[in-house]
């Protein structure tokens, strides 16, 4: 059969990397500047010159699967649509009351995030659904149509509706949508029943405006995507990788953009459990480190941990069961991800007290580090490891320059002058201040988890994740990494072992010991049928690849957070007992204890997978060629530390790598550069990977 590709694109804040999976396994890999300003033009760009490399035209690409920082940089920089909401009347204060807590018991400086919905874009009309579903006062449509205009008069372009208890009875939502569509046919309309109907208040209303906030701007990206590849020729489906890891057609990304705030970010953890699965390693911490951020994982026996909540947040964002409200509340399937704005962009400055900060605040792609000659004057992590050696003279294959000379100017000026230190050891400071920050982001996934990241290997990723993964480990006392054969370009890779997923939920309020067993039979088999409708539209028809996972969310008696049960999907299967055991274990698993109180059951959930039938295949053998260690009669001085200082250090090429080696060394590879301190041994896996033991007390 003739050659055919998958290419899965995945944009960061300085590169946007390509992968190029084809009918035959093999892979071809890309990394292209970002454009800040038009995100499209360097996907664009990317796989028009991907396909060249690897010999195919535009009519042989199947699908792209895509990876976004859309969404979320639209939330980070507040760009999003202007937002109204039209809420029951006596309720448009929920989005300002929130949960009347604050992330941080001590902090009296803390500033609570403005809401995305100003007070007099939030408008009041008359309707009452009861806690039990029934009408209390009937929907006021004329109310509803001046307020879309009233709106519409305002500026407002997008408006988020949600109404009190609607999970229970949509009908008051899906009537409010009709008119405004009617009304205000210009105003994009999110309703909370579409993406999350499931009580409470709060978090249904804050979830519906996120959406509404960030819908036009991820669907107008989306559609200048979609155009241009099909300028160039492409006219296969557009996939985008959402927040749970999974894939989705663009379509649903344009209609529930909330979904996929994470996008991206969470495929290279759903692609380290199949490479962890395939090398027989399957319990894993997982960094990822780009241009703007870094971020930490956990795959546990082989999988992966997620949460059906995530709370957006500039700055440092860390995953907590108890520690909430910092930021806009996303009640969504999400891999629970601990992130930090330290990525190799981080900008470091001197604060006014003297001490060294890195980041939040990153160069980006534009201007970029000083190192890159492209008008950036700031310090960041790239001009120090530039400066200790660590990175070689090109980076993203040879296409990007780098001038020590512009770095040491950065770092003498803004940092080893002020500080009183030679470049050398303000650079080493500038390293071990980001590498502190980035251990609290895997911190934030183990310990405070109860789990010791000792019992652990550290799979690193990311365009500089293995330039700084073994300091990580070596603060952590972990005492085996892994890196992957293309590390930094390995979350696009991460989309290539996706399926595509579809969610959905129904409220389901009870005791368990009451449980309606052919009730709740019924209403799985009416998931079960709307996410096969679903799955259907978007290729798959055929039994064997649709996979169906029902949960139902227990907790105990008044608590106001839940644990998804599994449930088996055969009918009157689900057993009460065995669920009450289920829940306990996994209560005591979370919270080392748990309580004799009655256990209630709050939502019933269904998550719908297109198995898809082509995938990355992580433990297919790499021809790789050269002599072992990689020989190739370079080297040069890269500083391990004040102790040790500048070590004449072996370079070796990443494809010629085979074999076991010792520290130090300094592999190059054109995506990304792994740094082996002195005392740790290598060797590469039959699959290509990379795998460095560090000794006790290195």
């Amino acid at each position: 059969m003739p050659r055919s590709v998958r290419i899965a694109v995945d944009i960061g804040g300085t590169f946007t990397d390509l992968v190029a999976l084809d009918s035959d396994g093999g892979i071809a890999t890309l990394k292209v500047a970002s454009t800040p300003a038009a995100p499209e033009a360097a996907v664009l760009d990317g796989v028009a010159r991907l396909l060249e490399r690897v010999g195919l035209a535009a009519g042989d690409v199947r699908e792209v699967v895509h990876g976004t920082t859309v969404g979320s940089n639209t939330l980070l920089q507040k760009v999003g649509a202007p937002t109204g909401l039209v809420t029951t009347r006596g309720f448009r204060d929920v989005l300002e009351i929130g949960r009347l807590r604050t992330p941080g018991m001590f902090d009296l400086g803390w500033d609570k995030p403005e809401p995305l919905v100003r007070r007099r874009f939030r408008l009041e009309v008359d309707e009452r659904i009861a806690a039990d579903g029934s009408v209390v006062r009937a929907l006021d449509e004329a109310q509803v149509a001046d307020a879309g205009r009233a709106l519409e008069r305002a500026g407002i372009t997008s408006v988020a509706v949600c109404f009190v208890n609607s999970y229970r009875n949509p009908a008051h939502e899906v009537a409010a949508e009709r008119v405004l569509r009617r009304a205000c046919p210009s105003l994009a309309v999110t309703t909370s029943v579409s993406v999350l109907p499931e009580m409470r208040e709060y978090e249904r209303v804050s979830t519906a405006v996120v959406n509404a906030y960030v819908l036009p701007v991820l669907a107008s990206y989306l559609q200048r995507l979609e155009d241009g590849l099909r300028a160039i020729g492409i006219e296969a489906p557009v996939l985008v990788a959402n927040s749970n890891g999974g894939l989705a057609a663009a379509a649903t990304a344009r209609a529930k953009p909330v979904f996929f705030v994470s996008s991206g970010r969470s495929a290279g953890v759903v692609g380290a459990a199949a490479l962890g699965t395939a090398v027989g390693t399957p319990d894993l911490v997982v960094f990822d480190m780009g241009g703007t951020t870094a971020s930490a994982a956990l795959v546990h026996a082989g999988e992966v941990s997620r949460s059906n909540e995530y709370e957006f947040r500039a700055g440092m964002s860390t995953p907590s069961r108890f520690i909430k409200a910092g930021g806009y509340l996303m009640r969504v399937p999400t891999v629970d991800v601990a992130e930090v704005g330290s990525g190799a962009g981080s900008i470091a400055r001197v604060d006014p007290g003297g001490l060294l900060e890195v980041g939040p605040r990153s160069a980006g792609a534009v201007p970029g580090p000083a190192c890159y000659g492209a008008g950036g004057e700031q310090p960041t992590v790239t001009d120090a490891n530039v400066v200790l050696g660590y990175l070689p003279t090109t980076l993203a294959g040879g296409t990007l320059p780098l001038d020590p000379a512009r770095a040491r100017a950065a770092l003498e000026t803004h940092v080893a002058g002020p500080l009183g230190l030679t470049v050398e050891a303000a650079a080493h400071g500038i390293r071990e201040v980001v590498n502190a920050n980035m251990a609290r982001a895997i911190r934030a996934v183990t310990v405070e988890r109860g789990l010791d990241p000792r019992d652990f290997t550290l799979l690193a990723f990311g365009g500089s994740g293995p330039a700084h993964a073994c300091d990580l480990a070596t603060a952590l006392s972990i005492r085996r990494v892994l890196f992957p054969r293309a590390p930094g370009v390995f979350t696009a890779t991460g989309m290539l072992a996706g399926d595509v997923e579809r969610y959905f939920i129904r409220a389901w309020p009870g005791m368990l010991h009451d449980l309606d067993v052919p009730g709740l039979d019924r209403a799985m088999a009416e998931l079960a049928r709307e996410a096969r409708a679903a799955l259907a539209a978007e290729g798959f028809d055929d039994d064997d690849s649709v996979s169906l996972a029902f949960e139902l969310d227990l907790r105990f008696v008044g608590q106001d957070s839940e644990l998804g049960i599994r449930l088996p999907t055969e009918p009157g299967t689900a057993d009460r007992a065995a669920l009450r055991e289920a829940f306990l274990a996994a209560y005591r698993a979370l919270y080392q204890y748990a309580s004799s109180d009655a256990v209630e059951t709050v939502n019933l959930r269904l998550v719908g997978r297109g198995v898809r039938a082509s995938k990355v295949d992580f433990a297919a053998v790499v021809p790789v060629v050269g002599d072992a260690g990689g020989a190739s009669g370079r080297s040069r001085p890269v500083w391990f530390g004040r102790d040790r200082g500048a070590l004449d250090t072996p370079v070796r090429d990443r494809d010629a790598l085979v074999g076991t080696f010792d520290g130090p060394m300094v592999i190059e590879g054109a995506d990304a550069t792994i740094v082996v301190p002195p005392g740790a041994h290598g060797r590469v896996d039959p699959a290509g990977n990379i795998v460095v033991e560090l000794l006790e007390g290195e």
